[in-house]
């Protein structure tokens, strides 16, 4: 009898979340209400710093919007960012009548390149967008430093990167304008559908709150829970339906706690695979600096370029296997809006391009026992054989 289907991620919900939920189910209050004060107030005590301030929303794609926005990003400006990540970094400028500037990424760590940002800039770049790819920091310190030289506001989509640090600090507590978490289903913790907005600056702040919940003076919480009449609100701003609901906070709450023990099972998942991989014609992921932390969401291996076999295939042979694989990312570049709308070509990524062609993303989730991990290098070694 073959074995069960590994799938590429599954989520770790626990019985303590579950009780959460159905508390929260039995409460009455299931839309965004003191369970979602209570996680915002969480994430921030888990950064470490009083100084921050953390808004729940529905996404993390939500979030870069809000940050974007409050930021007055509008038609007429650019915001740079890498082209090797999922199109919800960049749709958002988008949203906001702005354009977007890609540009490649660093051949060893798949982050963005901070000297083609650099080369990038131009008089109508307001902002610069990082992503911390498959959880490992990209270069804020040359980042923030090219942001400071040219006027620049920095938003980091930290998607992947909970929790990373960078040059010793915890991504979400560095000197950008806002940060952005993502709880998405295979995320390192999970709400289901969620994201966390971070931010120290009171203004940004303000306006993402208003605009989160369609650009209202109060929220709900605020005004069916007062003990004096407070039906009446004001719209301030065409805003957005982007509120977390109790319901999806209430298990960000037990994630969260949990979220440091997630993280170190992701790295000694990694660790087996560098392990098992080396001597392969395989290149593994990039390793964070001395001191620094790798949330390891994603786990990409590259095929080295004298290996016979395609990326395709190899993938095919994995499924084959039994196990669930995926591509992080098809670049932007290649896809029909963004190619067609700035007149892109693959070869203006090299490095982008030639990484998507020789890359998959393995199985890495805190569910998988080291029986799981072993079946994982076997299926690998076993595609790596010559038909």
């Amino acid at each position: 009898m073959s074995k069960p289907f590994l799938p590429f991620a599954l989520p770790e919900i626990g019985d303590e979340e579950i009780a959460e939920v159905v508390d929260t189910l039995k409460s009455g209050w299931i839309t965004t209400g003191p369970k979602a004060r209570r996680f915002e107030q969480a994430f921030t005590e888990f950064l470490g710093d009083d100084s921050l301030q953390s808004i729940a929303v529905n996404s993390a794609t939500a979030g870069l919007h809000l940050a974007l926005e409050a930021l007055g990003i509008g038609p007429g400006d650019e915001v740079i960012t890498t082209t090797h990540t999922f199109t919800a970094t960049a749709e958002v400028v988008r949203y906001l009548g702005a354009d977007v500037k890609l540009v490649d990424i660093d051949p060893a760590t798949l982050n963005i390149d901070p000297a083609a940002i650099e080369a990038a800039i131009t008089p109508r770049t307001k902002a610069l967008l990082p992503v911390h790819y498959a959880g490992l920091a990209a270069d804020m310190p040359a980042i923030l430093a090219i942001a400071r030289k040219h006027g620049l506001k920095v938003v980091e989509d930290a998607a992947h990167a909970l929790p990373t640090t960078s040059a010793g600090k915890l991504v979400g507590t560095l000197e950008s304008d806002a940060t952005v978490f993502s709880f998405y289903a295979n995320k390192t913790m999970t709400t289901g559908e969620g994201g966390m907005l971070v931010t120290r600056d009171p203004e940004l702040a303000k306006r993402a709150r208003v605009m989160r919940l369609h650009g209202m003076s109060r929220d709900a919480f605020d005004r069916f829970t007062a003990t004096v009449p407070s039906w009446y609100y004001e719209i301030v701003a065409p805003g957005f339906k982007y509120n977390l609901t109790d319901i999806a906070a209430a298990l960000g709450l037990h994630q969260l706690g949990r979220s440091r023990g997630f993280q170190q099972r992701r790295a000694e998942i990694a660790a087996q695979y560098d392990a098992a991989f080396a001597g392969l014609p395989l290149i593994t992921p990039s390793k964070p600096q001395p001191g620094d932390t790798h949330a390891w969401h994603l786990y990409v291996l590259r095929l080295q370029d004298d290996l016979p076999i395609a990326r395709d295939a190899f993938i095919e042979a994995l499924f084959a296997a039994g196990i669930g694989c995926s591509v992080h990312y098809i670049p932007l570049h290649l896809h029909p809006y963004w190619r067609d709308r700035y007149g892109l070509r693959a070869e203006d990524f090299p490095h982008s391009q030639r990484a998507f062609e020789r890359m998959l993303s393995l199985p890495i989730y805190t569910r998988m026992s080291d029986a799981d991990v072993q079946r994982v290098v076997e299926a690998v070694r076993g595609a790596l054989q010559p038909r």
